[in-house]
C-alpha cells in the first residue's frame, strides 16, 4: 500500500486558532559552535619517595596516544601472564594486528620490560615466531612485611620470581614505629644494593601491615600497639634518610598474602576465596571473583576481631570473646601450657608427638579447640560469601593436620549449603608462594605491568 506524501505544514497552521507561535530564541535555532577538541594531558609519575595512591589499572583514555598506552599495558600483560608468548599469538589473543603488536613490542623491549628469550614457536601458518618474555633484569618490585616479631624483604622481578628475601628478628610489639620503620628501611636499602648488582631496579616498595590500614596510614594495630601511624610516610622519609628514593605503597598483611596466593594460583584455581593468616594475631582477607574485597573504608577481612563467645576472655581490640584470643598465635601457646617464646615450631614437635605425654595430649587439645573456634567464625563467613574454598596461611599450614579436622566439623554442622563436610576438600592449606611480603612486590608489578610508561624510570641506589 503506498501513502501520499503530505503537504508541510507551517507554525501557524500548527497552533490553535488566535494563538500566535512563540519565536525560538536564537540558541535554540541556530548551531551550536563545534566544540573545541582538547587533549587532556598524563599526569605525571609521583616523584621518587612520594607515597603512591595507585589502582593499579590500566589509564582509561581514549585519544590515540591514551589507546597507545592502554595497547602497552595489554601487551604487557599477555606476556608476564603466559611466562612466553609469541608476537602472533599475543595479535590473536587481544585482537590486534600484528603490526600494531610489533610496533607495542619494539617499545616495551626498549624501555626493558620485554625480551625475546631465544626460543621460536611454530604457528598453522607462516614462518616460526621468536617468544617473547618479561625482562629478568632492569624493573623490579619490593616488598617490606612488617610483623611483631620480625621484618621481611621480598624482591621480585618483572617476570614474577623471587629473587632475594632477607628477613630481620625483632620486638616490635609496643616499640616505637619510627624506630620500626627505621629497621624496615634500612633492610631495604640493603635489598636495593643486592638488586643493583643483580641488575634489578625496583619501580617502587609497598609495605604490608598488621591492622587496619587505609591511605598510607595504620589506624589501629592493637598487636604492635600503634595508632594513626602514617607508617608509608615515616617509611619514605627514612628511606631518603638512607640515601634511596623510591614511591612507597602500603596495604593490610593479609590483603597482601591474599592476593600472593592469588597470582600464585588458589587451590583449585580459586577466584572466590577467604584467606586466613595465622599470626601472633588473626588475619583476614576475602578475594570476590579474582578482585580483593576492601569495603566502604579499606577494612574489611578482620575476621581476627569476629566474636566467637561473647563471655570470653578479653581482647588488646577492646572487645571480647575474639577469635584472636583463641586462635592466635599467643592464645595457643598459652592454652598448651607453653612459653610465648617458644614458637609454633615447637608446639608443632608436640602436636605431632605420638606419645601420650601430658605436653603432647595438652597441645593436641589447644590446637584442636583453636580449630573449633575457627569453624565457628568462618562459617558465618562462608554463609555470607559463598566462596569456593578457604585458604589457610601464616602458621595454620604447619598445624592443619589437626587444626583442619576440628574446623571441618564446624563447618558441617553450621554452613546451609551442606557442601562444606568433612573431606570435602574445601579446607585448604596456603602455597609457600602466598605470604605477605611477596604479595607486597607483586602489588608494585601490578601497578608498572597497568601503565608501563609511567615506570620509565630507575632506582636511586645508596
Amino acid at each position: 500500500m503506498r501513502y501520499a506524501a503530505q503537504p508541510r505544514r507551517s507554525a501557524q497552521a500548527l497552533c490553535p486558532a488566535g494563538v500566535r507561535p512563540r519565536r525560538l530564541p536564537d540558541t535554540m535555532t541556530q548551531k551550536p559552535p563545534p566544540a573545541r577538541r582538547t587533549v587532556p594531558r598524563r599526569p605525571a609519575p609521583g616523584p621518587a619517595g612520594a607515597v603512591r595512591a595507585s589502582t593499579g589499572r590500566p589509564p582509561g583514555r581514549t585519544d590515540a596516544p591514551g589507546v597507545r598506552r592502554l595497547n602497552l599495558s595489554r601487551v604487557a600483560r599477555a606476556v608476564h601472564d603466559e611466562a612466553e608468548i609469541t608476537r602472533a599469538a599475543v595479535a590473536e589473543r587481544l585482537g590486534l594486528t600484528r603490526a600494531a603488536v610489533s610496533s607495542l613490542v619494539d617499545q616495551l623491549m626498549a624501555a626493558g620490560f620485554v625480551a625475546e628469550s631465544g626460543k621460536t614457536f611454530s604457528g598453522q601458518a607462516g614462518r616460526p615466531g621468536t617468544a617473547l618474555t618479561m625482562a629478568r633484569t632492569g624493573h623490579a618490585g619490593l616488598g617490606v612485611s612488617v610483623d611483631v616479631d620480625a621484618l621481611t624483604v621480598c624482591l621480585v622481578d618483572l617476570a614474577g620470581t623471587e629473587r632475594l628475601r632477607l628477613t630481620e628478628a625483632g620486638r616490635h610489639a609496643g616499640a616505637d614505629p619510627r624506630a620500626v620503620l627505621r629497621d624496615a628501611a634500612l633492610l631495604t636499602g640493603r635489598s636495593l644494593r643486592t638488586a643493583a648488582r643483580e641488575g634489578l631496579a625496583p619501580a617502587g616498595v609497598d609495605l604490608a601491615l598488621p591492622g587496619l590500614v587505609a591511605e598510607g596510614v595504620v589506624r589501629q594495630a592493637p598487636n604492635l600497639g600503634w595508632n594513626a601511624v602514617p607508617a608509608a610516610e615515616l617509611f619514605a622519609q627514612a628511606l631518603r634518610d638512607d640515601g634511596a628514593q623510591l614511591p612507597v605503597g602500603s596495604d593490610n598483611e593479609a590483603n597482601s598474602a591474599a592476593l600472593a596466593q592469588l597470582w600464585a594460583g588458589a587451590p583449585g584455581g580459586a577466584r572466590t576465596f577467604v584467606y586466613l593468616s595465622g599470626d601472633i594475631g588473626v588475619g583476614g582477607a576475602v578475594v570476590l571473583d579474582g578482585e580483593l574485597l576492601r569495603g566502604a573504608h579499606g577494612f574489611a577481612g578482620e575476621i581476627g576481631h569476629l566474636v566467637v563467645d561473647p563471655n570470653g576472655p578479653d581482647c588488646r581490640c577492646g572487645s571480647r570473646g575474639c577469635l584472636e584470643r583463641y586462635a592466635g598465635q599467643d592464645a595457643l601457646l598459652q592454652a598448651a601450657g607453653m612459653d610465648p617464646g617458644d614458637g609454633i615450631a615447637v608446639l608443632a614437635r608436640r602436636v605431632a608427638d605420638g606419645s601420650g605425654a601430658p605436653g603432647a595430649r595438652r597441645a593436641r587439645d589447644a590446637v584442636e579447640q583453636a580449630g573449633t573456634m575457627l569453624g565457628i567464625a568462618l562459617s558465618g563467613a562462608v554463609n555470607l560469601l559463598d566462596p569456593e574454598t578457604v585458604v589457610l596461611g601464616g602458621f595454620y599450614r604447619e598445624l592443619a593436620d589437626r587444626l583442619a579436622p576440628a574446623a571441618e566439623r564446624e563447618l558441617q554442622r553450621r554452613v546451609v549449603s551442606g557442601l562444606w563436610g568433612a573431606g570435602s576438600g574445601r579446607l585448604s592449606t596456603a602455597s609457600p608462594a602466598g605470604d605477605a611480603a611477596r604479595g607486597a612486590a607483586g602489588q608494585v608489578l601490578r601497578r608498572v605491568l597497568a601503565d608501563p610508561l609511567a615506570y620509565g624510570g630507575t632506582a636511586s641506589v645508596p
